[in-house]
This record gives C-alpha cells, structure tokens and sequence, in this order.
C-alpha cells in the first residue's frame, strides 16, 4: 500500500491523517495543544508544544492503520496562517508565536493603515489589523527590541513545524501573503512592505510551491515520530487554503462554509478579489484564489444552547436531540428568531459590541424551538455574509462545499441550503490534514498535478439541494431578522458599555 500523511496544526490540537493513493482515509489521530493567554487580547503557543504533538498524534496514525513507515509516500503540512516563530543564530526560539486572534497590536496596525494603508492592500491585498504578522512584528520592534535584535531566521507556523522534520527553511506563497509582507506581482517577499516597519530580509525564508519538496525526514526526527527517514516532506500551505482546495472547490463560484468554532464562507474566484477586511488568499491551484470571511460564533453558539437547554445530557447525546427536536420544527421556528452575535460579531457588521438574542418568544416555544432556532440564526449569519461578499465583488456562488463538525447534521445542512438558496455538499473528508496529505500526494508523484489529485480523491457523500417554497419562506424571515439587528444595534451598543 501507498500512503501520505497530512498534518494540520489547529488553535486547539494538532491533526495527522494517513490516506491512501485513492483518497480513502485510513486513520486519524490527534492531540491538544495549550494556548496562553498572559495579558487581556493576548494569545500565544510555544511552538515546542506543537512538535510535542506531532510527535504524539503521527506514530498514533501510522500505528492505528498498522501501515508501515516506509510505505508513506510523502508527508505535508499546514497551520493557521500569520502565526511566525523567530529563531536565533543557534537555531532556538526567541520568544512564544503570537496568534492569529491576538489583538494587542491594535495600536501598530491602526499606525500602519494610516500611514501606508493604499500600499498595503495594493501590494499585499489586505488590510493591516492584528492579525497579520506586520502588525504583529511591529509591534515585538517597540515593546521586546532585544528579541527583534536576536532573531535571525522567521518561520511561518506549518514551516517552523515542517523544519523539525526536515531542517529546511522554506515557506510558500499563501504563509507570505498571510504574513502581509509580499508582493502580488512577483509573489515574493516585498521589500516596501517590509521597509515599512524596516524589517530585516535576509531574516525571510525563501518562497515555494506547496507541492515542492522542501526536504526530507531526518534520523532524528525520524525517531521521533516513526515515520522514516528519507521520507519526503512537501512545502505546504496555510490550513484555509488547503482545506478549499481538499474540499473540492477546483472552479471559480464553488465555495465552502465551515461550520467549526467560528463560521467561515469561502468563495474560489479566477482573480484576487480584494475587498478589505475580507481577506484574499491564493488557491492552491494556479490561476485561481478565493476569498474568505466569517462569523465569530458557529459551533460556539451551538455548544452554548446545548449547555443551556440540554445540560442534562451528555455532550453528544444532547447534540443528536438537538437535531431531533430541531427537526420538528417547522421553518420560520413559530416566530423565534436567534442572533448568534454571543462575541459580538465580524463579517458582515465588524462590530464588536453587537449582543446575541433570541425575539420573538411566546409561551408556546419550547427548547425545541431553541435548538432550531440556532440552527437558523447561524445560518442567517452565513447568509449575511454571502450577501455582503456578491455586494462587494459581484461574485456568483454555485455549489458549496460545507466543512466542520456542524456538516454532519442532516437538519442544519438543509436549513443552510434553504436559507442562502444554494446546494450544499458534504465531501468525504472536509478537514485542513486532508488537504495536505492531497498536496503531499502530487508533491510525491501519486498524482500529476495537484488538480488531479484533488479531482480524484475529493468526493462528495451528501448533498442537500434548497427546496423553494422554504427558500421563500426564510426570505421572509431573514429580512426580519436584518430589520431586527438594525434596530437593536443601538441597544446592543449600550448594554455593551455597561447601559
């Protein structure tokens, strides 16, 4: 047998999936990884935990398909994006990666926008905000200087990772870009963005193709994690990028909703869409890229009413008799409507101050209409964001790809497909691993490019198509559920400062 591995570095775990030569998953294994959070708005994770992990989570994978070592035909990776890791000139970190959610570069970014913000978006196709590593670098080079000064290499997440296997120092273009230090036009590193904040560029990894070898497994590392050595290990990307691409979404108008933690729409378009604070990324594939946006709260406003309404029962047995009773409900919810703003929200609105509730409610509501009007509050958010996405581009959306633990509800799959008007598909496997075990797999030769491989091994296994009577009936109930988050806005605000 012939295999590939994939590795997804995730905020709250790290994820290995061993597939075959076909697509098929053979096994999947996984293991927790720690966030600190030292001060309010800060978010950081030593980057040793996540080789800890790896080192847990591969030799659980290989051992649960017995697939031996050296039938893995190459191993590839990918992280969340904008997360760098600075080493010093005898190789060991200098401090803890900074997050993709951290927020205390606020003040570094808002400087950023007003004194180059036309530059940025036009060379690096986004806009400043804490997020993205030039922020974040900015702000390490005003409050921990001494740190800057040792730093002679910076990793992006999956490469640092990928380093530890191989001792390769690479990345590819969709790190760079997430670092918001690149140049659209050469696809490189971009020396006036980087001279904005005058960072050092000989301290930047060169850019590559995900599919390209970066290097090969080490002995040391492959001690470590069982795989074994010599075993090719491809370049990557960053984990949205591989999950479009692992999804199946090969065509401009295909798309995906993932319904994990935060809710994410993704749109593939045959140009950069630049459309600030909606971010713009390359596909995997050349020639294409996609947008990307999202909700702040998906799976943790799900979780939240099942620890409120269903608190007796265990975790998944509670979540299967949410989808039960949320199937007897019938569409509209007998009038009850569910903002899912509980972290204030992001796409569409940016408002961080806007409050979740339920409207609506008679004596003749019960938790089951809870549980269905969360399935449909989130699916009006999702569908704000559609909305905002064709007003801002003109984009059209064809079929979407839906991802994340919430695609396994029958129930929510179809409220989805009824409320935006679109057919869903759920594809055999949905997660970021997947995606770069599907690199890994063209990057080794399984496959001639890595459109074939995704063409070959990405497969559908549900689909849900709107019906229209429903489709009409939530148009309705949308635009009240617009109308609603209108008018309470203003009372969202001032219940946010305290009244």
């Amino acid at each position: 047998m012939t295999a590939v591995l994939g590795i997804d570095l995730g905020a709250g775990s790290l994820k290995a999936t061993l597939v075959d030569e076909t697509g098929n998953t053979l096994s999947e294994a996984a293991a927790p990884i720690a966030t600190q959070q030292p001060k309010p708005g800060w978010s950081e994770q030593d980057p040793a935990t996540w080789w800890q992990a790896l080192c847990i989570a591969v030799p659980q994978a290989l051992g649960q398909a017995a697939v031996p070592a050296r039938d893995v035909a190459a191993v590839g990776l990918s992280a969340g994006a904008h997360i760098a890791v600075l080493e010093d000139a005898e190789g060991q970190v200098v401090r803890p990666a900074i997050m993709w959610n951290d927020q205390r570069s606020g003040a570094e970014a808002a400087e950023l926008h007003a004194r180059a913000g036309e530059l940025i978006i036009a060379t690096g196709l986004n806009r400043a905000n804490p997020t993205w590593t030039l922020c974040q670098l900015a702000w390490l080079q005003r409050h921990e200087p001494a740190a800057v000064a040792r730093a002679r290499r910076l990793y992006l997440a999956k490469d640092w990772l990928r380093s530890r296997l191989t001792g390769d120092w690479t990345t590819d273009y969709s790190d760079a870009l997430g670092a918001l230090m690149s140049d659209v036009a050469t696809r490189g590193w971009s020396p006036d963005l980087c001279g904005l904040i005058g960072w050092d560029m000989a301290t930047l990894p060169p850019v590559r193709q995900p599919e390209e070898i970066a290097g090969r497994v080490t002995a040391a590392a492959a001690r470590a994690t069982g795989l074994a050595e010599g075993t090719p290990v491809v370049v990557g990307a960053n984990d949205t990028t591989v999950e479009l691409y692992g999804a199946g979404a090969l065509e401009a108008g295909q798309g995906a909703i993932k319904l994990a933690t935060a809710g994410v729409v993704f749109l593939a378009c045959d140009r950069p869409e630049v459309h600030p604070p909606v971010s713009c990324y390359p596909h995997i594939l050349p020639g294409l890229w996609y947008m990307a946006s999202g909700i702040n709260a998906c799976a943790t406003a799900h979780r939240w009413v099942r620890d409120t309404f269903f608190a007796e029962l265990p975790a998944d047995t509670a979540f299967a008799e949410m989808d039960r009773l949320a199937a007897g409900i019938a569409p509209g919810c007998d009038g009850l409507l569910f903002h899912p703003y509980l972290l204030g929200e992001r796409a569409p609105h940016w408002d961080p101050r806007l409050r979740g509730d339920f409207i609506g409610l008679t004596l003749g509501h019960t938790r089951a209409h809870f549980a269905r009007a969360c399935y449909e509050g989130i699916a009006f958010a999702l569908n704000d964001v559609l909305r905002a996405a064709k007003a801002l581009s003109g984009a059209t959306f064809g079929d979407m790809r839906l991802l994340g633990g919430g695609a396994r509800s029958a129930t929510w799959r179809q409220i989805i497909a009824d409320v935006t008007g679109l057919t869903v598909k759920v594809p055999a496997n949905g997660d970021a691993s997947f995606g770069a075990a599907l690199v890994a797999a063209a990057g080794a030769g399984l496959f001639a490019s890595p459109e074939e491989a995704a063409r070959r091994c990405a497969r559908i296994v549900e689909e849900n198509r709107p019906d229209a009577g429903r489709h009409a009936t939530y148009g309705r109930f949308f635009a009240l559920y617009d109308e609603a988050r209108r008018s309470l806005t203003g009372i969202s605000h001032r219940l946010h400062d305290g009244g």
